[in-house]
């Protein structure tokens, strides 16, 4: 797969190590001298839009926002803006050329949310919280808490929230989790979250008989479902295609109800998941009830 087509399946952020490994040293490099890829910090590569954002922000006197903004702080997002998304103040005027080039949000920004020419953390947080789906927002919020962005600060900013978004962030801020490893399990995390009856908790290390010892992505401890977001990064080879084989095995043998959801379903067909995970939930309560004693 062309770097071009790998990134956004990557949440738009990447390392060195995790790129040269799908793909080449070779298409690294030539990504970076084609602008392809832009570098936003040592060893980690973004889409072009950062540094494009940057320059259009410069332009209009304003400040790259919103999941532009999480980009530039080299955190993984579900889906890379198709322009670059720009917050200027609301008197603002801007040539209709300049607009048709960015996303534009009229808001007011004092000092202290700002970071250079682009929202601060903490602000950029806040701004997705309120303004986007809850399943984009939640990929933003993980990748920050991953990236060392103190959860109860996360907390404090959505209790103190006020006025217009103010209660999906505080939605939020009570599930993101920074144990989630990419916005593709977060997505996935995000419609379970939806399922009643389904309470799900990421990385969860599972034991039991045969040797069972493994990490799932989703996991149900009460119902014992794990679901899987299964990303093509790791079944490069015959060898992982086997662990992969016993792990599911092993699990199943141990009496867990396995699902797996592709990269493509998550992000472009979530009802057929939410179907899916809401026939398991269903299936699996009446065998549980049948089971119970009288």
């Amino acid at each position: 797969m062309e770097i071009s087509d790998l990134m956004p399946v990557l949440g738009g952020v990447a390392t060195r190590d995790l790129l040269v490994r799908l793909t080449s040293r070779r298409a690294l490099e030539s990504a970076l001298a084609t602008g392809e890829l832009v570098r936003v910090n040592r060893g980690r590569y973004a889409v072009p839009g950062v540094h494009e954002g940057t320059e259009l922000a410069l332009m209009v006197t304003g400040h790259v926002c919103l999941v532009s903004a999480a980009l530039a702080h080299g955190w993984k997002v579900k889906v890379v803006p198709a322009v670059p998304q720009v917050a200027v103040p609301k008197d603002r005027r801007i040539d209709e050329a300049l607009r048709a080039r960015m996303s534009l949000t009229w808001t007011d920004l004092d000092d202290a949310q700002v970071e250079g020419l682009a929202t601060n953390a903490a602000t950029t947080l806040a701004m997705c919280g309120r303004r986007l789906p809850f399943d984009e927002a939640l990929a933003v919020a993980d990748s920050a808490l991953r990236d060392g962005f103190p959860v109860a600060r996360l907390h404090a900013m959505a209790a103190a929230a006020r006025g217009p978004g103010s209660a999906r962030l505080r939605r939020v801020a009570a599930h993101a989790d920074g144990r989630s490893d990419n916005p593709f399990e977060s997505v996935l995390r995000a419609i379970a979250i939806d399922v009643p009856g389904l309470e799900v908790e990421p990385q969860v290390r599972i034991s039991g008989d045969l040797g069972l010892n493994v990490r799932a992505d989703l996991v149900d401890r009460r119902l014992r479902i794990v679901i899987e977001a299964d990303s093509f990064e790791w079944h490069g080879d015959r060898t992982a295609l086997r662990r992969d084989a016993r792990r599911y095995d092993l699990l199943v043998a141990n009496g867990w109800t396995v699902l797996r959801f592709s990269w493509e379903d998550v992000m472009h067909d979530p009802d057929f998941v939410r179907a899916v995970l809401q026939a398991t939930v269903v299936r699996t309560e009446r065998a549980l009830a049948h089971a119970a004693p009288a």
